[in-house]
This record gives C-alpha cells, structure tokens and sequence, in this order.
C-alpha cells in the first residue's frame, strides 16, 4: 500500500520477545547443568593429574607430598584445577588418607569454588571430590555419580 511506513509494530515486536523468552527460559537449565558438568571434568582431570605427579614423586621419594594453598609443597603441586587460580573451579589439596602415613597412602581433594578460586562456582551434586593413591574415587555427596 502506498504512503504506509514498513516495519514492525509493537505487537509484533512483543511476540517475538515473548518467544525469546519462552526459549531462553527452557534452553537455560540445560546450559547451567552442562557447564557444571564440564567444570567438574576440569577437577577430575586436575585430580588425575595431581595423582601421576605424586607417582613419580613417589617413585622418587618413597613417599607421597601432602599441599595445599596454604604449603604448595615442592615439585610444582598446583593447588587450583585449571590454567589459573582465579578462574579455575576447584581449589586441590593434597593429606594422608585416614588412619594412614603419607609415605603409605595420599588422598587429593578438589573443593569446587572457594575463595582462592572461582568463589561462583558451585556443585550442588557432588561437591567436593577426592582420588586417593590406591584408585579409589569419591565424593562430598555419595549418593550422585560424580565419576565416569
């Protein structure tokens, strides 16, 4: 029609922010849920890790080194899980495991979002996982399956 001004008029524009909305609302979850998991990885891989270096210092030493980010401890035990501590989720520390000496045994324990670390970080299911020098593998809330 001649002498009428293209484009959108406010209804228009209040139906498509609604269907935005409406996705947003339900794509939201499925987005926090995943990058839980993948934040979780990122500790699992630390925890790993952690353990093959204090292998080898095993190896070396004949015993197990505790740290944590009070006492880093030798050999370049990192006490946070990801490239930098401020931004990596979980926070390492690294003792004997109960009721033994460390030259024996080495439980390391990866906190999620402490104040050293990503403080907003949270892991509701889990919460803090461990990986001991005899393979076991665990978590704060046992009953969630924390691990592959």
């Amino acid at each position: 029609m001649p002498g009428r001004d293209a484009g959108f008029t406010l209804v228009e524009l209040m139906i498509v922010l609604a269907i935005v909305c409406i996705l947003g609302a339900l794509a939201y979850p499925t987005y926090a849920g995943y990058t839980v998991r993948v934040r979780r990885v990122e500790g699992q891989v630390a925890l790993i890790d952690a353990m093959q270096r204090q292998e080898r210092y095993h190896l070396q030493h004949h015993t197990y080194v505790a740290f944590s980010a009070d006492e880093p401890g030798t050999d370049g035990f990192a006490w946070w899980s990801g490239a930098r501590a401020p931004a990596s989720a979980y926070e390492l520390d690294a003792h004997a495991c109960p009721d033994r000496e460390i030259g024996e045994c080495v439980e390391i324990r990866a906190r999620p979002g402490t104040a050293r670390v990503d403080a907003r970080f949270r892991d509701p299911d889990c919460g803090a996982l461990t990986l001991d020098s005899t393979g076991r593998q665990g978590a704060e809330h046992a009953e969630a399956r924390c691990w592959p």
